[in-house]
């Protein structure tokens, strides 16, 4: 039985050593091993610049076996599963194996890159598929000389031609077409499109790559790290096209501006789970610029302890800006903010922009709560919203207002209570036994909560805060500070528990989501065109991985119809 500890993302190697196989010395050239990986992917001098994603991985053994560990029983043996087929499919099928014929020449890391639709590609029959392109580095030429032009059983046929110089091998295996070519010994090529070989030969030689696109390497430099499990490059204009051609939708020339340029992550493992260091940028001459503020600090310790889900940041004000000119320039903004405003004025009857957002210049958090003990099943959570103000007066003469409107709309009845020794306004409709709490914290934190009542949970403070909950720690725990926000979800409690019907995900998603404990992200403005992004997921810790099943010769794929 041959042990299989590689990514599924190596495992294409199978087909591109298939593409190679019996093929004349003159194809080959080989120059001396290529140094390691820097900070910026290994193929980013060779993928396109139009590429939507590219995502590297290490060819670690070490660190593949350290990620297989992660999991319940459950994830952990579909992982596997999807490992073992898809080695059967892209190597033993071939009659390779990775250990002896891929292994011993490949080096730190491989990248995979989806490209856009600029080039006129030919996707097989039926499919719809971006083009992929596969860079993998050689570090030992006379290896994969040796290796790769030994004959191999099966393989289909193979036809060559030559493009600015550079020899092509393509071949059709399985029902899938392959193209595989060698530039200046130091990357073996393999795309799933002839002609997106042509484009990345184009991009090569003419120097038009992700390592040439503007800030790229300078935002990269900020999210070093020595152990790098992967590397991952979004091209977020190209990704926005894509989606609202999806979509069906037409871009605006301003939305065609886009002035986001990209987003950058490194991920390491940890002995808990996964840390991303990420980074997004701006265009360097993008009219929108960022202000350089991180004064994010107060809201996880004025949230309860049994806080699922939370959002916050150190501007209300500055958010919306930011937010609502993000939405005009971009086709998939998750909530229109134009629906917002509209909403708030249609049901109480006032203006977002001008009865609220004039003294939410403070920090901000939104959070789903569990409920107290001893609350009605019916209310197993509470919707929680925190502003801090920076003119009470004027929040004061706006909350009056609301008050008004859902006593005059809605008939609510608006009573004011002692909790704590705080004075805290209650609008409650009897006949339905619906409550909203509103009141202060701290003398100017606002805050408004619907569901279960959790007033005496956090006034006048927590007893118990988020802040000082374990599962927040490890998921927050973050270089980046000061900071200007963060995102928690703790999803043992909101989806792994079942205690939320509301939250619960399709059954195809169950085994990826229960190796999952707990997700956080930490955000900072580091100047006025970056944003840093501290992400870390924790995960179960499962049981020692075993070796995969034997390897099969997998059953030949149908020739698509077309």
């Amino acid at each position: 039985m041959v042990k299989m500890t590689k990514p599924p993302l190596l495992l294409t190697l199978g087909t591109a050593a298939a593409l190679v196989a019996g093929g004349g010395a003159a194809y080959w050239y080989f120059s001396q091993p290529k140094a390691g990986p820097g900070d910026m992917l290994l193929g980013a001098e060779v993928i396109p610049q139009n590429a939507l994603m590219a995502v590297a991985v290490t060819t670690d053994a070490g660190q593949w076996q350290q990620l297989r560990q992660f999991g319940t029983p459950q994830s952990q043996a579909a992982f596997d599963q999807n490992l073992a087929q898809l080695r059967d499919r892209l190597l033993t099928a071939n009659g390779f194996d990775y250990q002896k014929d891929i292994q011993p020449w490949v080096g730190e890391e491989v990248t995979f890159a989806f490209l856009g639709n600029n080039a006129p590609f030919t996707a097989p029959p039926g499919t719809t598929q971006q083009p992929v392109v596969v860079v993998l580095p050689i570090r030992d030429g006379l290896k994969a000389k040796q290796i790769l032009e030994s004959p191999r059983p099966g393989g289909g046929q193979v036809n060559e031609r030559t493009y600015k110089g550079f020899q092509i091998r393509e071949t059709q295996t399985a029902g899938q077409g392959y193209s595989a070519t060698v530039l200046d010994g130091k990357f073996l090529v393999v795309t799933t499109d002839p002609k997106a070989t042509d484009q990345t030969i184009d991009s090569y030689t003419e120097k038009t790559t992700l390592s040439t696109i503007p800030g790229y390497a300078q935002a990269l430099g900020q999210i070093k790290s020595e152990q790098r499990f992967g590397k991952v490059y979004i091209n977020l204009p190209a990704a926005a096209a894509i989606s609202a051609a999806n979509a069906g939708k037409t871009l605006t020339p301003e939305q065609q501006a886009q002035q986001s340029q990209g987003l950058a992550a490194i991920a390491t493992l940890a002995p808990n789970g996964i840390q991303f260091k990420s980074v997004s940028w701006l265009k360097p001459d993008s009219q929108r610029t960022l202000e350089v503020k991180n004064e994010a600090q107060l809201m996880p310790s004025r949230l309860p302890a049994d806080t699922i889900l939370m959002v916050s940041g150190g501007n209300l004000q500055q958010f919306w800006r930011d937010y609502s000119q993000g939405a005009g320039s971009s086709p998939i903004t998750p909530i229109d903010p134009k629906l917002i405003q509209e909403g708030i004025k249609s049901t109480v009857g006032m203006d977002w922009e001008q009865d609220f957002l004039p003294w939410m210049k403070g920090e901000f958090a939104l959070a789903l709560t569990g409920a107290p003990e001893g609350t009605s099943p019916n209310l197993p959570f509470s919707i929680l919203f925190l502003t801090k103000t920076n003119d009470r007066r004027a929040a004061e003469a706006s909350l009056k207002k609301l008050d008004d409107a859902m006593v005059n709309r809605y008939k609510f009845q608006v009573q004011e209570s002692q909790v704590n020794g705080q004075p805290v306004i209650a609008w409650t409709i009897p006949q339905s036994g619906t409550t909203i709490n509103r009141g202060w914290l701290d003398g100017d934190i606002a805050f408004l909560s619907l569901g279960a009542p959790i007033a005496n949970a956090i006034v006048p403070r927590p007893t118990q805060s988020l802040q000082d909950s374990a599962a927040f720690k490890e998921a927050t725990a973050s270089g980046l500070s000061p900071n200007n926000g963060h995102f928690f979800a703790n999803v043992d409690q909101a989806i792994n528990s079942k205690r939320f019907p509301i939250l619960q995900l399709p059954p195809g998603n169950k085994e990826l989501v229960a190796a999952i404990r707990s997700i956080g992200v930490t955000a900072a403005i580091k100047d006025n065109r970056t944003i840093r992004y501290d992400v870390f997921t924790t995960l179960q810790k499962g049981n020692s991985p075993k070796p995969l099943p034997a390897p099969t010769v997998p059953p030949a794929s149908p020739t698509p119809t077309p």
